[in-house]
């Protein structure tokens, strides 16, 4: 389980990143993050995961969490693997090395993220999106209860953006907590039991089936938004349709 209660965070100016930001997220569910550019989103993932410390309010883990960031390189050519088996040092003992157990982990993470044969790669001659991947199962090796994610399909493609809501779905169902940040509306619809809202001076919570209208995506972005209905396998869903000749505002 993961807590927030009256999250704020700035950079010691008189402005705001964000305040007063309060939303839980059990086991078994999902809270997406959405919001323009320079709303916070990112900032209030690093403040989950222990990477900022909040200006105020508290953020309470009931566990240790599993961290995905945006891949941006690495100056460092390990492996894939080794990238990986990086998730596993909660587990290993301190002057230890990675054991059999640590790295059928983290061939397993590899394997269920689909990228067992980039094993051997150097992580610097991945692709943006097969770094993003690589980043991922590194979290799932970790085994926490908790998953943190900071825009995971940064770089994927439309088939690779499929394949990890569906992993992360199956994580969810596993009893996993997930918080992830994201561009895209349609991953919040399809994953998350509820939504964040970050604009710029105004964060809302609340369930996605509720607040994630036409009329506040619309407003949020800034874009006209309209949303349509689908069948899905049986399961009835939406998806997000921009209206690029109908702008909302001039920025």
């Amino acid at each position: 389980m993961l807590e927030l209660a009256g999250v704020g965070f700035g950079y010691g100016g008189p402005e705001w990143v964000f305040r007063n930001v309060s939303f839980r997220v059990a086991a078994g569910s999902a809270t997406a993050v959405l919001g323009p550019n320079g709303s916070g989103k990112t900032t209030l993932i690093r403040c989950v995961a222990g990477l900022l410390d909040p200006v105020e309010g508290s953020v309470h883990r009931a566990d240790t969490v599993g961290y995905v960031p945006q891949a941006h390189g690495s100056a460092f050519a390990y492996h894939a693997l080794d990238m990986v088996l990086m998730g596993r040092a909660r587990q290993i003992r301190v002057f230890r090395s990675p054991g059999a157990a640590d790295r059928l982990a983290a061939m397993s993470a590899m394997e269920r993220v689909g990228i067992g044969a980039l094993a051997d790669r150097p992580f610097p001659t991945l692709s943006g999106g097969e770094q993003q991947l690589v980043l991922i199962a590194r979290a799932i090796a970790a085994e926490s209860p908790i998953l943190v994610l900071d825009e995971p399909s940064t770089g994927l493609d439309l088939k690779n953006q499929v394949r990890i809501m569906a992993l992360l779905r199956d994580l969810m169902q596993d009893g996993m907590a997930l918080l992830l940040s994201t561009h895209h509306p349609d991953h919040a619809l399809y994953l998350a039991d509820s939504v964040v809202l970050m604009g710029r001076g105004s964060v809302q919570t609340g369930r996605t089936d509720t607040l994630l209208t036409d009329a506040a995506l619309s407003a949020l972005y800034g874009v006209g938004v309209n949303t349509i209905s689908y069948d899905d396998g049986g399961t009835a869903r939406r998806a997000v349709v921009t209206r690029f000749d109908q702008p909302t505002d001039s920025s």
